[in-house]
């Protein structure tokens, strides 16, 4: 809190005295200090940003700050501070702006650590709406930073504040302090003095997605110049490179932001706050009846699973005694076994099907259950990709590694003691043995986390024909199933498979007796579509840290001239965004053959098309397929390159 008994502090209230009542300091910095106060007339309180005395005490600069203060007092956004007055009385220049109750942007990520994605998310595109409108009226910030963005208290509402301002410094010589304060947010052209635009502003938010996501900044240094330098010439470290827990389309928007040519990043705010709206809607919740499915068809208990055996071993067993005094001991266990193994399949699936119709019930059908199975697994795989990171580390690979040498050992001695049988042989059998199960529950338990090998079965289970019979046997008289709408986001392939297999389903008997293998090829389509999907995000990844982290070219200055390695290092890069390329259009030939099916289908239930030109579809789309598989294979050179 200020001392109220500062000369300043007295001489700024007595020139305000009956307009404002000041009641503390909020903070300050290089381009002035920010008081709350009470607005007298209006009852209500209020943010003052005052000028710094030596500033206002340059005429151009007193001219400059009341002119850019004015210029952002006319913009109106629900994303922007409101500015209410600008004015100056007697020495003191100030405007007054509207108090947010909250903190800032700044003050979360110090007080509690790197954000969620997802609220990142929402944050950013928040911004980049407020500074969309903001250049659209022919203003740009300056100065974006997380200091400078609000978040209402409450509402969670993020809100831009000092539009403009900072050129003001600029203007007034006053430079050097102005990159002292945010040099670490600012972009290569702003750091070299050349025009700024929309362009660097969305630069400097790029920095501040970093900075919330992975709690510290792509450039650090000890003095501002250090800082500007490493703007000017180095590229920013990949984001996955130092918080590898975020989602890698938000990474990627995050990376292409900070992109150091202007035209390299995105055009303007209205598309990045796009593709950041999608990434929001992508990660929305699953919602509960989906969740709670997948978590009971997922999650069955050790003790559950025993306690069933036991009772369905003990029934057969009594089935088979009482039935074997009365019918004959064969009879009698033959009906017995049939008890033990009916159970085994019939129970589970009875219980399977009620749980499906359930669903059903609540008006979420096959269809949400794959695209939320989708959500669950990129979430499970981001949090394992955190917790165990997305490579195996030196300890995992020693469990593997042990774990395998273990198993061969035991294997080795057990046929060995098949010729020769001793005491040492079963010793040895047995240390081999506990030590590859011992290190190999471990290791298979990693994989597993990192990877949700059990959530990817489990949505191919549901996906396949199985899949699609169980539905249709749960959905067995419900006449009209209500509609729970979008669970959560689609991909386009997923889209476009999912509804060739509701048309494909409503055709006659015969008609999917010819087209028998369109649900097979519409599969592979797309996974296809998915593989080149990751793989086009696996390249953009790639490309935009390799020059970040110059591992290759560290590798090649051991053995080429300097010469040598830019041009190898060129080259590499040239051949990544080939590949990329080639991947971008074959995720487009599949989603274009999916298409081309659905469309196909849709002609034959409007009476227009026929099962021979359907046939025909599926030939070209298994061409594509194909193709698909042949790039996969050519680019595993390219994957050499890059891992060598």
């Amino acid at each position: 809190m200020v001392d109220q008994t500062e000369a300043g502090f007295v001489e700024l209230q007595q020139a305000l005295a009956g307009r404002y009542s000041i009641e503390r300091e909020l903070g300050r910095g290089g381009m002035g200090i920010v008081y709350l106060a009470r607005e007298v007339s209006l009852d209500r309180p209020v943010a003052l940003k005052l000028l710094p005395p030596a500033l206002a005490g340059q005429a151009a600069t007193r001219e400059r700050f009341l002119q850019e203060a004015r210029t952002a007092a006319k913009l109106s956004h629900p994303n922007i501070v409101p500015i209410f007055a600008v004015d100056e009385v007697d020495d003191f220049v100030f405007f007054a702006m509207a108090y947010i109750e909250g903190e800032t942007l700044g003050e979360r990520v110090r007080s509690r650590g790197p954000r969620a994605a997802s609220e990142v998310a929402r944050i950013l595109r928040e911004v980049s709406w407020a500074l969309a409108y903001a250049h659209a009226q022919g203003v740009v910030h300056r100065d974006v930073k997380p200091d400078n963005i609000l978040l209402e208290e409450g509402s969670g509402r993020a809100l831009v504040a000092d539009f403009g301002i900072a050129s003001v410094a600029e203007s007034a010589g006053g430079r050097a302090d102005r990159v002292a304060g945010t040099a670490e947010f600012m972009s290569p052209e702003q750091a070299r003095g050349g025009p700024v635009g929309a362009s660097s502003d969305i630069y400097s938010l790029g920095i501040v997605g970093f900075y919330a996501l992975a709690g510290s900044l792509p450039f650090e240094g000890s003095t501002a110049p250090a800082i500007l330098g490493k703007h000017l010439s180095e590229p920013a470290p990949a984001l996955v490179s130092v918080a590898p827990g975020v989602p890698t389309q938000l990474a990627r928007t995050i990376d292409r932001c900070l992109a150091k040519e202007p035209e390299n990043r995105f055009p303007n705010e209205e598309e990045l706050a796009e593709t950041l709206g999608q990434l929001v809607e992508q990660r929305r919740d699953v919602p509960a009846p989906l969740r709670s499915f997948i978590k009971r068809t997922g999650d069955i208990g050790t003790g559950g699973i025993l306690l069933y055996f036991f009772l369905l071993f003990s029934a057969s067993g009594t089935v088979a005694s009482l039935l074997g005094s009365a019918v004959g001991y064969g009879l009698g266990t033959t009906i017995g076994y049939g008890v033990f193994f009916g159970g085994l399949s019939l129970a589970p699936l009875g219980i399977t099907v009620n749980r499906v119709r359930r669903l059903l019930k609540s008006g979420f059908g096959r269809e949400e259950l794959l695209v939320a199975f989708r959500a669950e697994i990129e979430r499970n795989r981001e949090e394992g990709s955190f917790e165990y990171g997305h490579e195996p580390s030196k300890y995992e690979w020693s469990l593997r590694v042990l774990s395998v040498g273990g198993i061969v050992t035991a294997a080795v001695s057990l046929i060995a003691m098949f010729n020769s049988p001793s005491e040492t042989l079963a010793l040895t059998f047995s240390f081999g043995l506990l030590t590859g199960l011992g290190t190999g529950v471990p290791a298979l338990t990693r994989i597993q986390k990192r990877h949700d090998l059990d959530g990817r079965l489990r949505s191919w289970l549901w996906r396949s024909r199985f899949g699609r019979w169980m539905f249709r046997l749960a959905g067995l008289g419900l006449k009209r199933l209500p509609q729970a709408g979008s669970a959560t986001y689609r991909p386009t392939e997923i889209a476009i498979g999912l509804a060739a297999d509701r048309l494909y389903d409503q055709l006659p008997r015969a008609a999917r007796r010819s087209l028998r293998q369109l649900p097979d090829v519409v599969r592979k389509l797309e996974n296809d579509a998915q593989r080149m999907r990751r793989r086009v995000d696996e390249l953009t990844e790639v490309l935009g840290g390799l020059r970040a982290d110059k591992r290759q070219s560290r590798s090649l200055q051991a053995a080429l001239p300097e010469s040598d390695v830019t041009e190898r290092q060129q080259q590499l890069e040239d051949d990544l965004a080939a590949a990329r390329d080639a991947a971008q259009d074959r995720l487009a030939d599949a989603v274009a053959a999916l298409e081309t099916i659905r469309l196909g289908l849709l002609h034959m239930h409007a009476g227009g098309g026929s099962v021979e030109s359907l046939t025909g579809d599926l030939e070209a789309a298994r061409e594509v397929a194909d193709d698909i598989d042949r790039l996969m294979d050519a680019q595993r050179e390219v994957q050499k390159l890059i891992d060598g």
